[in-house]
């Protein structure tokens, strides 16, 4: 049995956490302070804290494993960590790089979870990023810590395939159920000392970056199909959304009504409101059926009752860009 502490935030950590849990002794949990949320700005623990006192209260963890929440790891927090003698740490979106003097306290290394399969994906948006791309495939690999973010060696991979009907939400759900089994596999073979880590290829590695709310504004000179990853990829954050009359609509479904063109429109332009399809709006290549629409300030609705009292919405066309 290891002695592990683990490092992670949101809540796509917590299933490794249960896991790591039932076969190994957490001796410490390192997660990112309480946040601010909403308009009255509460401050919330994270998913992974939340879950660290339910397994305390059950004694799956021991009440006296100490949760780390600082705002910088500095000399005293690592300080505290080398205090409780983990043999290995664990990380799955912790949200901070390592140093080397952090990576220094783990006599048996330090292993760090990550959803895509490496050199791919590289970065802080994998799973939107194989999404966007129309990947094929995805999966989990578990890797060495590196300096370099997500350049260590490779110990452990999964793949999954991907359909084309996954949300980064669901996807990343998925990950994550994946990642609990793998990462055990990883401490079983720590602990037989039967680990053969796997340099990556980095002339292959390809890199995602941070996601910002502008990038969900839909381009209607897209193609449906690119149209259609990007509000999957975007599932539920920053979300998509586009412009009539200056209007903002955040749309919660769509999906592709025709792979090409059908009639000779510009893109942008809403055709009709089709009694099986919805709302469907001409792309750069293809139909795109709107289904749940929203109005600032306003709840979300089903493209019928949205149209309900409404019907000049079906003249004209959204905006292309801002």
């Amino acid at each position: 049995m290891l002695k592990i502490l683990f490092a992670g935030t949101p809540e796509c950590a917590v299933p490794v956490l249960h896991a790591i849990a039932q076969k190994h002794h957490i001796v410490g949990i390192l997660t990112r302070p309480p946040a601010a949320v909403g308009r009255s700005k509460k401050l919330i623990p994270s998913a992974v804290a939340l879950a660290t006192e339910v397994l305390k209260s059950e004694k799956r963890i021991s009440p006296a494993a100490p949760l780390f929440t600082p705002e910088k790891l500095n000399k005293d927090v690592r300080e505290a960590i080398a205090a409780v003698s983990p043999d290995v740490m664990v990380c799955f979106a912790y949200g901070k790089i390592f140093g080397q003097s952090m990576l220094d306290l783990f006599p048996l290394g330090a292993i760090n979870i990550h959803p895509s399969l490496l050199p791919r994906w590289r970065g802080s948006t994998p799973v939107p990023a194989a999404i966007l791309a129309g990947d094929t495939k995805t999966g989990v690999t578990v890797q060495q810590m590196a300096l370099e973010m997500d350049a260590g060696d490779i110990l452990a991979q999964c793949t999954i395939p991907l359909d084309g009907s996954e949300t980064a939400e669901s996807l990343l759900n998925l990950c994550a159920q994946k990642s609990a089994d793998l990462t055990l596999s990883v401490l079983q073979k720590i602990t037989d000392k039967t680990l053969s880590p796997m340099p990556q290829d980095h002339s292959a590695a390809t890199f995602c970056g941070m996601l910002t709310k502008e990038m969900g504004l839909i381009n209607w000179h897209n193609s449906a199909e690119e149209i259609d990853r990007r509000h999957r990829a975007f599932v539920p954050w920053p979300g998509t959304f586009t412009y009539k009359n200056n209007e903002k609509l955040s749309i919660q479904a769509l999906a592709i009504a025709a792979s090409e063109n059908t009639q000779n429109a510009e893109p942008g332009t809403i055709l009709t409101a089709d009694k099986k399809n919805g709302i469907l709006v001409q792309t750069g290549r293809g139909i795109i059926s709107l289904i749940q629409l929203q109005r600032t300030g306003k709840k979300s609705l089903y493209w019928k009752d949205f149209l309900n009292g409404s019907a000049e919405f079906l003249t004209g066309k959204f905006n292309t860009s801002l």
